[in-house]
């Protein structure tokens, strides 16, 4: 995989007469040149005819024809620059050190990362070499990539030149290997432990031939060959005594196969390999693989997928090493170690299901990436990003999510393909929101208050049952402190409202009550009432209607008792689902019951769970499907009798 480099400039520097125009039209025109001019004119090799497949611009630098100042833009605008002597002048060399080299540096910095080809030019004139010293030279100066001797005369490695200077660019050491230390870079190695992390696919600390043919495939689309695979583990076991382990690639063995690339000039397979897993030429997760663009549309959600789901319960199965269908403290730290931090706090354990130790289920595991989704898949992409995600082919993230039509065409079509339904949570202080957002937990009135307030979330979430189909269900504790405090426009659009009062307080029912009238009356979205603390005595509300009589007027399901005194009743949150994935039902419903040949499958549906004007339907999961199948095609009778 290349560099996402678009072109690459290449200038040629030196001392008059050294040949840099020469060896810029020997390249071209493949014969060098009896008449050469004072300097070339910039010339563009096409992307097709080089072996990056990168259009490539050659500059060429005249000292009698260019100033300084010219000659100081032309460095700032290179990629490469390529300082060329000549081998049988032993000035032009000296220069290098002496002249070129410094202007290089008081030009870009001391620190540039722009690299350095040296090239000696003439090697057709003398029988001996000059890379004993220019090696001396690469020391001093870390920004010196490589030297080439050539000849413009003979076209001897010629092409070669241009080719490292292009690789030079596109394959960089610099960011991967320190020349002095003939080590990785700790940016490299981070990488690398990275990337061998993620494709352990069994978390044994080791790479088998099955893991090494993935990375294989997933790096250079090609699987190694059975031979080939055991000569590279040959290649380890002759240089490092723990590099192979019980015929698997340790940790040891993978850098170490990577040091051998770059210290024998493979630098592509090194690059190739970190661009695959997201990494841009300073070794940094690039912003388009941490974020590629995705569109979602006003109305619109996001939810995770079939390929989403199944690369996170893989994810947890192989980090949850006990099998003990939980994520341990440790167990989570080490899941999230490609990450830079911990994304989960305590406030997880409050928000998705947990085992009795506190630790997260797989179910809570999902719900969490579920809950994440919805509300920022930004943050969704950008961890699975770093956890290795990888859809077929090249597919980002994004074939992880999936994006829902907008919620207008679900009203229209009454019916919707959502899986993920937002409840909002509205009530007066001490009305016991949070109690009952707790409750989908399954959590008690004193587990719910034992949560400290640091740890607390505004978000639960959980499945549900609804009509056979595992839906999820985010309850949103709104946080209202005062009557006259507004909504915001993201506080009141949901899938389902859940006004929640205090049915032992006489003022309580007048907030909810004014919160409809004001956010909800005009809207379409389901609303449920419930009357709170259901265990104490009811007291007749300060209000000018009483909740009952209330939900009758506005034809509404009456208040829904509830108590988290003891073990909460899931039929409310069932019965907030349903009302969120039907959320034309209350209407149809009613349609439905003026009509004589509904009253016997109306005897069925008296068990539905939603309730219209002064009709009870109460819904069960357990339905019968010959009752479903009755209901839903009067449901169709009635809507084609509507138009």
């Amino acid at each position: 995989m290349c560099s996402n480099r678009k072109a690459v400039r290449i200038l040629l520097v030196g001392d008059s007469g050294v040949g840099k125009t020469s060896l810029i039209l020997s390249l071209v025109s493949e014969e060098f040149p009896e008449d050469v001019p004072p300097r070339a004119e910039e010339i563009t090799i096409p992307p097709d005819v080089t072996p990056e497949k990168v259009p490539t611009h050659i500059v060429d630098y005249s000292e009698r024809e260019q100033t300084v100042d010219q000659l100081r833009m032309e460095i700032n605008r290179a990629d490469v620059v390529c300082i060329v002597y000549n081998v049988e002048d032993e000035d032009t060399l000296d220069t290098v050190t002496g002249h070129w080299l410094p202007l290089v540096r008081s030009t870009l910095g001391q620190q540039h990362q722009t690299p350095i080809i040296l090239v000696g030019n003439k090697v057709d004139l003398v029988d001996y070499s000059t890379m004993e010293i220019v090696l001396q030279t690469m020391m001093e100066y870390p920004e010196v990539e490589t030297c080439v001797e050539c000849s413009a005369r003979t076209l001897k490695n010629i092409s070669e030149m241009f080719y490292y200077a292009q690789k030079a660019v596109l394959h960089p050491t610099a960011p991967l290997y320190i020349l002095e230390q003939r080590d990785l870079t700790e940016k490299c190695k981070k990488a690398l432990i990275r990337i061998f992390k993620i494709c352990d696919t069994d978390n044994d600390g080791l790479l088998n031939d099955q893991e090494l043919n993935a990375f294989q495939r997933r790096c250079f689309n090609a699987p190694l060959n059975p031979q080939a695979l055991e000569e590279l583990k040959t290649v380890v076991r002759r240089n490092i005594s723990d590099g192979v382990h019980s015929d698997s690639l340790t940790l040891r063995g993978f850098l170490f196969l990577h040091r051998l690339f770059i210290q024998r000039g493979r630098h592509e397979t090194t690059w190739t390999v970190v661009r695959r897993f997201g990494y841009n030429d300073n070794l940094q997760l690039r912003k388009d693989y941490l974020f590629p663009h995705i569109r979602v549309p006003p109305g619109c959600s996001t939810e995770l997928n079939h390929s989403g789901y199944s690369f996170l319960t893989s994810l947890f199965e192989k980090y949850d090493k006990d099998q003990d269908g939980a994520l341990s403290p440790q167990e989570l730290v080490d899941l999230f170690s490609t990450c830079p931090v911990m994304p989960w706090g305590p406030d997880v354990s409050h928000s998705v299901h947990v085992n009795e130790k506190g630790w997260i289920t797989l179910q809570g595991f999902l719900a969490q990436w579920t809950l994440w989704t919805s509300l920022d898949v930004h943050r969704t992409l950008e961890y699975l990003a770093y956890l290795g995600f990888c859809g077929t082919a090249d597919e980002s993230q994004l074939s992880a999510i999936t994006v829902t039509r907008e919620k207008r065409i679900d009203l229209q079509k009454k019916q919707t393909m959502r899986n993920v339904y937002q409840c909002h949570v509205i009530g007066p202080r001490d009305a016991g929101k949070t109690t009952f957002c707790q409750g989908l937990l399954g959590k008690s009135l004193e587990e719910a208050q034992s949560i400290p307030s640091d740890a607390l979330s505004r978000h639960t979430i959980s499945t549900l049952q609804v009509y056979g189909q595992e839906k999820y269900l985010v309850l949103h504790d709104i946080d209202v402190h005062n009557i006259t405090d507004a909504l915001m426009p993201n506080e009141v659009q949901c899938d389902v409202a859940c006004l929640v009062y205090d049915t032992s307080n006489p003022k309580s029912f007048e907030y909810v009550a004014r919160i409809y009238m004001k956010y909800f009356s005009e809207s379409r979205i389901p609303i449920l009432f419930v009357n709170n603390k259901n265990d104490m005595a009811t007291v007749r509300q300060d209000y000018i209607i009483q909740p009952t009589a209330f939900c009758h007027k506005y034809k509404l399901p009456p208040p829904h008792p509830f108590s988290s005194a003891s073990q909460p009743k899931r039929d409310i949150y069932t019965k907030l689902a349903t009302m969120a994935a039907y959320p034309n039902l209350r209407r149809l419903v009613h349609l439905l019951l003026l009509r004589p040949e509904t009253n016997r499958v109306a005897r069925h549906l008296k068990q539905l769970s939603i309730v219209v004007g002064d009709h009870s339907l109460w819904l069960k999961v357990g339905l019968g499907v010959a009752a479903v199948a009755a209901f839903a095609l009067l449901i169709a009778r009635t809507l084609r009798a509507e138009r």
